[in-house]
């Protein structure tokens, strides 16, 4: 970049001339190896290389919100099998913003090989290939447009050259007239013959009998191709991008559904909704109706196993990657909604009530605003001042005045990754002291 040289585009190079010296290479494998090249560079423009993760619409997936390619993350899971994840981050590494979305991978590769399934089953492929004869048929039509065409042309030029070569040399102006005449004639079946040339590179080749009966063979066996142990992702990922231009997905607001737009070689669209498991319940796009369910079933006195039995029967689903609800499950949708099981109500009437600056678990963590689970996890660590009861369900009874409950609160508003060593710091009593002036500023030194 230092020389001063400035490398522009072939097409707008003003002179271009092919295979004029012997090489190693054709032009055209050379038009493919440049394509494949720039295909393969990592960058966001480009798909990149085939790799071998399981991701199968690495450099296929689009975000429906800013139209940015979306980035594949792989997370491990249990026996070390690796789950990947969609994410929009093009504003967060570029500029330090937040995330536009992120979906796991799991549902929409599922989905996009479904539909990539039915439209290479045989009865799909027959209907392709039989709009492909009609389009053939069509263009065969303009062929013979374009025979026509150039046997004009030819006849012009033959004309042209019969009258030139029948002029007498004495008459020159007759002559150069003539001249003129043949070479424009020339000129125009030149320009007609490269414009042909063109059409006839944009032409599809045409399959044989033989080769359609391969293909419809082909289709019969796919799905079993597809599943085989010794089909490899990258495979998959290969055919993906022959069939599959581009697959856009929009998350609805911060629900579990998801939009797929999947535009396929030849610019056909075709529209789907996938689920995506999502973390929290309140961001199921049905949790108002799950919530009014669930509080009109516990306050009718039934158990959490009645209550997950009559949600999974009327088509209610959890977040995250589970098909039903549990027992644990519905009690900790009921200790987010504020309501109690009548069996806990029943135990907490038998048992002693907490004392001042003292709180049942789950009322904490729902005046916290936090999963009793995350709360349970600060007990084990240590952070959060607690006993357990010597009852049937070993209630675990939290000391918290006000002053400890705003701590907590703190804690739990601070961003991922920062919370254990917050917490850390003020299990160990450390605080920081306004400096002379009476002001609290990170740029003096803490004083503990």
């Amino acid at each position: 970049p230092f020389t001063g040289r400035i490398r522009r585009p072939r097409e707008e190079w003003l002179v271009y001339l092919p295979d004029v010296l012997p090489a190693y290479i054709d032009t055209e494998r050379h038009e493919r190896n440049l394509a494949r090249i720039e295909a393969n560079r990592a960058r966001s423009l480009s798909m990149g290389a085939v790799r071998d993760g399981p991701a199968l619409l690495a450099g296929l997936i689009w975000c429906g919100r800013c139209s940015t390619r979306m980035t594949v993350h792989y997370q491990r899971g249990q026996g070390g099998k690796l789950w990947p994840k969609y994410e929009c981050d093009r504003l967060k590494a570029d500029y330090g913003g937040e995330v536009c979305q992120q979906l796991s991978g799991t549902c929409v590769d599922r989905h996009v090989t479904s539909a990539l399934l039915d439209a290479m089953a045989p009865a799909a492929l027959e209907v392709s290939l039989q709009a492909v004869e009609r389009a053939e048929q069509r263009r065969q039509d303009v062929e013979q447009v374009w025979r026509q065409r150039l046997e004009r042309a030819d006849y012009a030029v033959e004309r042209a050259r019969r009258q030139y070569k029948l002029a007498e040399p004495e008459n020159r102006l007759v002559v150069r007239e003539l001249e003129r005449s043949w070479e424009a004639a020339l000129r125009q079946r030149q320009q007609l013959g490269e414009e042909h040339d063109r059409f006839l590179a944009t032409r599809p080749r045409l399959l044989t009998s033989q080769e359609r009966k391969q293909v419809t063979a082909l289709a019969r066996d796919l799905p079993a191709v597809w599943h085989a142990p010794t089909t490899t992702d990258a495979d998959r990922k290969q055919l993906l991008r022959h069939l599959i231009e581009r697959v856009e997905v929009t998350v609805v607001g911060d629900s579990e559904r998801v939009t797929v737009q999947i535009t396929w070689a030849g610019g056909h669209h075709s529209h789907g909704e996938v689920i995506r498991p999502v973390g929290r319940l309140d961001q199921l796009s049905y949790f108002p109706q799950l919530a009014a369910r669930a509080r009109e079933l516990a306050q009718a006195g039934h158990t959490a196993a009645v209550i997950a039995t009559t949600l999974n029967a009327e088509g209610f689903r959890p977040p995250k990657r589970r098909d039903h609800f549990g027992t644990q499950g519905v009690r900790q949708l009921l200790q987010e909604l504020g309501c109690v099981s009548h069996q806990e109500h029943a135990q907490r009437q038998a048992a002693d009530p907490p004392g001042a600056d003292e709180w049942w678990l789950t009322d904490l963590a729902r005046e916290l605003g936090m999963p009793h689970v995350t709360l349970h996890g600060w007990i084990k660590k240590g952070w959060v001042t607690a006993h357990q009861r010597n009852d049937a369900r070993h209630s675990w009874i939290i000391h918290a005045d006000p002053a400890e409950v705003e701590r907590l609160r703190r804690i739990h508003e601070l961003p991922r990754g920062r919370g254990a060593r917050h917490a850390w710091l003020y299990h160990q009593r450390l605080a920081i002291i306004d400096n002379e002036e009476g002001i609290g500023t990170h740029d003096s030194e803490p004083q503990v």
